[in-house]
Order: C-alpha cells, then structure tokens, then sequence
C-alpha cells in the first residue's frame, strides 16, 4: 500500500453522487446541481492537497452517463470543458499534476485537447497527482487491457502461462498509480457503480449522506478520521 503521512491515506478514491438531488431540493435545474458539484472538485482538489494525500481519483463521468437525456449529456459537456481550463490554474497553484483515466475517443476533439494540454503542463508538478474519470466504467477498463494483453499474446511478446495479477494490473487505466486506500461515496448509496472495480479489492468504504456539492474539507476530514479508526488487516496480518 505504501508509506502513509500521519494516518493520512495515500490515495483517496471519491464517488461524486447527489449533484441532480442537490438541485431538486432546492427547486433548480439538474444541471445547476452539476455545475456546482464542478465547483465542489475545485475544492476538495485544494483540500486533499493541504492535508496531504497523496493521489486523488474522482468519478466524473461513466461510460453509463452517455445515455442520460441529451440536453443533460450536453450540459456535463459545457461544464467539463469550463473546468478543464478551471483546473489547470487550480493544479498550477498547488503544484497538483492531472491524469485522466477512461476511454477518450467519443468526446469532441476541443475536450480531447484540452485534456491532453492539461496532462501535459501539469506533468511535473509532484505536490499529489489528482486523477480525473471521464467516460470511464470500471469493466470497460478491464475489457480493455484484456484487449492489449491478448494482443501481445498473440504476436509472441507474452505467454498465457505468464499472466500474472501484476501484468493485468500494469495494462490498466491506473497503471502505475497505488490503489485506493479509501473509497467515499456521498448522498447515502452503497455501491461500488463499476468505479475501479480492480483496483478496490481491498480499500476501505465510507459512505456519507451528504450531497456532493455540500461535501468540504471537513467532511473530507470526517472521512479519514473513520478510515484511520479502523483496524486494517491483511490475510489475517494488522496493518
């Protein structure tokens, strides 16, 4: 799992869920809920950086939202390409470097840029590295390495009888990433929804009623404060 600074957990994994419900209980579109619940990534971006950790996944779109209503889809578009550029004055102030995980090609070519302009001017920047989920699914991802794995079997590269936990690992999205320490997923739903299915064999789960939008540094902190609670075991053996 690697060192952790003063039970702080190096890699934190959010499901950001409750934007839509934000908007109804106040009477507003949907779409508001989203744009604010952009506004709350913003924040615990800053926030995960003051306290340390290390690595910070967000859920921002699943391969599942394509068939959300068209003017919905359309919406989450706007608001991403705003962000991206959000994002590369938020990631340069606190040294953050940005990756994204998924399957890229169904987004229009001014997202595709931008995401790629935003990987790449924050590359070096080594304070934490927040990693962005966009038209991601966890099985999609799998499926996906599954593909390249096969096809280096294929040509010779790589014997069946070779594959191991670690190779499979290596040819997904994350590779080269930790695994979740801590998994938080907000507005009071207990599942996992294909989020880095992998990667979360052994992370600990923290479910919160409260609304992505309202969720702040302080129940970040109530968050780790839970997790670090906890007695972690490992085949039997206390971590």
């Amino acid at each position: 799992m690697g060192e952790e600074k003063k039970g702080i957990p190096r890699h934190v994994a959010i499901i950001l869920d409750g934007n839509g419900r934000w908007a109804k209980k106040r009477g507003l579109p949907r779409n508001m809920g989203h744009a604010e619940g952009a506004k709350a990534v913003e924040r615990i971006v800053y926030d995960a950086a003051d306290l340390g950790i290390e690595y910070l996944t967000v859920y921002g779109f699943s391969t599942e939202n394509w068939k959300r209503p068209d003017e919905e889809v359309g919406a989450l578009m706007k608001i991403l390409r705003y962000y991206i550029k959000r994002l590369l004055d938020v990631a340069q102030k606190k040294n953050v470097r940005v990756r994204m995980i998924g399957e890229r090609s169904r987004f229009s070519q001014d997202i595709i840029d931008g995401l790629a302009e935003l990987e790449g001017k924050t590359r070096d920047n080594t304070a934490m590295t927040f990693i962005l989920a966009i038209n991601y699914g966890g099985r999609d991802e799998i499926t996906r390495g599954v593909r390249r794995l096969a096809e280096e079997i294929r040509s010779g590269e790589v014997k069946p009888e070779e594959i191991t936990e670690q190779m499979i690992a290596d040819h997904l999205d994350t590779a080269g990433i930790p695994d979740p320490d801590l998994m938080i997923r907000t507005s009071g739903e207990q599942r996992l929804s294909n989020y880095l299915v992998w990667q979360c064999a052994y992370t600990e789960f923290y479910f919160t009623d409260v609304l992505w939008p309202d969720f702040d540094k302080k129940e970040l902190e109530k968050a780790i404060d839970c997790y670090c609670s906890r007695d972690r075991r490992f085949g039997g053996v206390k971590q």
